[in-house]
């Protein structure tokens, strides 16, 4: 067997170029030899890869098909043309194969049975270097992404290639998103020490090019009109969802986080639907979990937590947010810069934070300088110190956080904040980008990828691409006979 191999190796050009390549070196005196070592170890690499190639093509040609027909999902396909090369891109470089189409019966595009029963992806990527493209643009631009190859000597994924890879598979990962993310699931344990699950829920903004549009198209109109009122919030962005899903001990030590993030959407539908999925997949092997629901004190996010399933869940807000307007509320009273009120507000946040009934004694200062501030001439000031009042007020039985702490339970969402800030801001809204479409597929990437999800994902990925073919070598009556068995 293993002179069968050498004899198979010694017939490849690149593996007669490799020991050229050794030999020459082998000639060559250690130390003063006509080729460096960092040029010997550029030749190695590439004449390794050139031996890889030719092997990789060898093999691939193994899945190709010579039959007069075949059946694929049930429809036959008619060998239409004589073998046809074509150039692939693999992890060590572009291999030559030649490959047999197959047209409809009924007439149509033609299909590749060998690209079918490899699993080769968008019709020019070997699954391993579609795998590492797709990874690696979950943290790079497809610049950057192509320019990693290039120095690691592998020539072949253009900055084009890499931009469309994602987002080719993301419209599968869609079309197969729920079942697949249950699978995903149903691979994972809780952990056996796992005492609350904390589900959080946040956005992002991130320029987005259909917003930018609408917004210049909206100051246009106003400009005409003679109006210099500008539109409020950012424009240009729209609101990317990130949620979270994490596992506590009972001393609130976070064991495992699950990290959503969804592209803009109607009130953050499909995001809220796989947060339920997700603890909803918990708390059936675990009802015995404390459910936490974690978040600012936005509106939108506090409806979502008022489904039935949160109904006996503990609903805090973020105490990062509440100190957050607390710091607000008194600036707004002594001023930016004012001494005093640096020390009152860590004075505030202390007992918010750590002394039972914190909220209410919080409350009751603000109120009392609200009504200290009715004399005053700076309006909006007052103005502000009210709001940042009403806010406490309305948030009120969501700040309990010494009786949280003494239940072993969170009180901050830096878990979704972190969220934010990896899975969105990180990736999306680097220096000059704005985006039209693309954002879904770097989001799930890097959902899958922060959550220790990426490897049986891609497993499910990789799978989809590869494709039964079944070879019909039968001719005349017999075969219609075998045709219509198979149909039955």
């Amino acid at each position: 067997m293993r002179q069968d191999i050498t004899s198979a190796l010694s017939e490849l050009a690149s593996f007669a170029k490799l020991q050229d390549l050794l030999a020459a070196r082998s000639n060559e005196s250690c130390a003063e030899g006509k080729m460096t070592f960092e040029a010997f170890e550029v030749a190695l690499g590439h004449a390794v890869r050139g031996l890889e190639n030719e092997l990789k093509a060898a093999d691939l040609a193994r899945y190709d098909v010579e039959a007069n027909a075949v059946m694929v999902d049930g429809q036959e396909w008619r060998k239409c043309l004589e073998q046809q090369p074509k150039t692939y891109l693999s992890a060590s470089g572009p291999i030559t194969v030649g490959r047999n189409l197959y047209r409809p019966v009924e007439g149509g595009k033609c299909l590749c049975p060998l690209e079918l029963r490899a699993g080769i992806i968008g019709g020019l990527y070997t699954p391993v270097l579609a795998r590492q493209v797709t990874y690696l643009m979950g943290h790079l631009t497809s610049d950057e992404t192509s320019k990693v190859f290039t120095e690691l000597g592998i020539s072949g994924p253009s900055s084009s290639s890499c931009d469309r890879l994602p987002k080719l598979l993301s419209a599968v990962w869609e079309s197969h998103r729920e079942p697949w993310e249950s699978a995903l699931r149903h691979q994972e344990v809780v952990a056996a020490e796992a005492a609350v699950v904390a589900v959080s829920l946040d956005g992002v903004m991130v320029p987005d090019k259909d917003a930018q549009r609408v917004a210049k198209a909206t100051r246009e109109a106003a400009k005409k009109q003679g109006l210099s009122k500008q539109c409020s919030g950012p424009a240009g962005y729209r609101e990317v969802g990130c949620g979270t899903v994490t596992l506590f001990d009972a001393d609130a030590k976070q064991l495992d986080t699950v990290r959503y993030g969804r592209a803009p959407e109607y009130k953050k539908q499909t995001l809220t639907e796989q947060l339920d999925a997700e603890l909803a997949s918990i708390l059936t092997v675990r009802p015995d979990l404390e459910v936490v629901a974690l978040a600012d004190g936005a509106e939108e996010n506090w409806r979502y937590f008022e489904r039935p399933v949160y109904d006996k869940a503990t609903k805090i807000v973020d105490h990062g947010h509440a100190s957050q307007h607390l710091r607000a509320a008194m600036v707004a009273y002594y001023g930016e810069q004012s001494v005093a009120g640096r020390a009152e507000y860590e004075r505030l946040r202390i007992i918010l934070r750590d002394q039972p009934g914190g909220a209410d004694d919080v409350i009751a200062v603000l109120a009392r300088l609200a009504r200290k501030m009715r004399g005053k001439t700076n309006k909006q000031r007052r103005k502000l110190l009210n709001a940042e009042l009403t806010y406490f007020t309305n948030q009120r039985e969501r700040l309990d956080y010494a009786e949280y702490q003494a239940r072993g339970l969170p009180i901050g969402s830096g878990m979704v904040e972190a969220a934010c800030k990896t899975l969105a801001t990180q990736r999306l809204k680097r220096s000059g980008m704005s985006w039209r479409d693309g954002k879904q597929a770097i989001l799930t990437v890097r959902s899958l990828q922060q959550s220790n999800r990426w490897a049986a994902a891609w497993a499910l990925l990789s799978a989809h691409f590869r494709v039964r073919v079944i070879e019909v070598r039968l001719h005349g009556h017999l075969r219609e006979l075998v045709l219509a068995k198979k149909a039955a």
